[in-house]
């Protein structure tokens, strides 16, 4: 049976750089407020490790047709198969994540909120987790495919998201806005890893073909297209406990 791993990715960083204590929170155009956990980081000399691993071992980095035609069009997957995401943009994916991919001549998702895209390149700051601006956005797209992670919704409250309190009318508006930019259409990644049956369904009657939670896990033909999993990479990970990912 054919399957395939979807992996989740933040902020890049240095490792030398990196100063929890010092974190700001992000940085974003529509100036929303919040902090990145520090388990959402990725060392920058393991993510390097991490794509070398996966050329060496025959991966091969999906597009999101691909899985949209796995799941709706009945096609097989490469054996070794695997979807590379970036959630939101940080301007850390294009200084550091993104020379790497192309290097391999990976295939890569972003999941773009579009209120957080600045009109202008920002300076990158250790500080801060700073979002990519629409023109750094378009010089990274020979790698990148964006598909949406809502317009302005991107917020939490202690116990909920946005997404699943929003009225239906609201939710749909946000989401048209965002699709008007994404190259890649009907593809959602629920901001926070939260949602519920009512934004499922919402999504689908919108004719969303694909959502994407932040629950690990192996995606098969009998995975639900609308809550795939995805194996988030974290700041502890060394490339063992990378590996461990594909064998589970």
């Amino acid at each position: 049976m054919s399957s395939f791993i979807t992996l989740m990715y933040h902020e890049i960083i240095k490792r030398e750089d990196f100063t929890p204590t010092v974190n700001q929170g992000i940085c974003v155009s529509d100036n929303y407020v919040d902090k990145l956990p520090t388990p959402l980081f990725c060392f920058l000399d393991e993510f390097e490790k991490q794509m070398k691993y996966l050329y060496e071992n025959g991966y091969k980095t999906l597009t999101l047709k691909e899985v949209k035609d796995f799941y709706y069009e009945g096609k097989t997957l490469p054996e070794k198969a695997v979807l590379l995401t970036f959630d939101d943009l940080f301007k850390s994916v294009y200084i550091y994540a993104y020379p790497i991919l192309k290097k391999y001549n990976f295939h890569a998702v972003g999941f773009m909120v579009k209120n957080w895209i600045f009109s202008e390149p920002q300076e990158y700051s250790i500080e801060k987790s700073i979002t990519m601006s629409l023109k750094e956005v378009e010089e990274i797209s020979d790698v990148f495919e964006f598909a949406n992670h809502t317009a302005s919704l991107h917020k939490r409250g202690k116990d909920y998201t946005e997404v699943q309190i929003a009225e239906k009318a609201i939710l749909y508006n946000d989401l048209m806005k965002c699709e008007e930019v994404v190259n890649t259409k009907g593809v959602f990644a629920y901001p926070f890893g939260g949602y519920n049956q009512g934004v499922i369904d919402n999504l689908k009657e919108w004719g969303y073909l694909l959502g994407f939670t932040s629950e690990p896990g192996k995606n098969t033909a009998k995975t639900n297209p609308m809550e795939l999993y995805r194996y988030g990479v974290f700041i502890n990970y060394d490339i063992d406990k990378f590996i461990e990912m594909f064998n589970s």
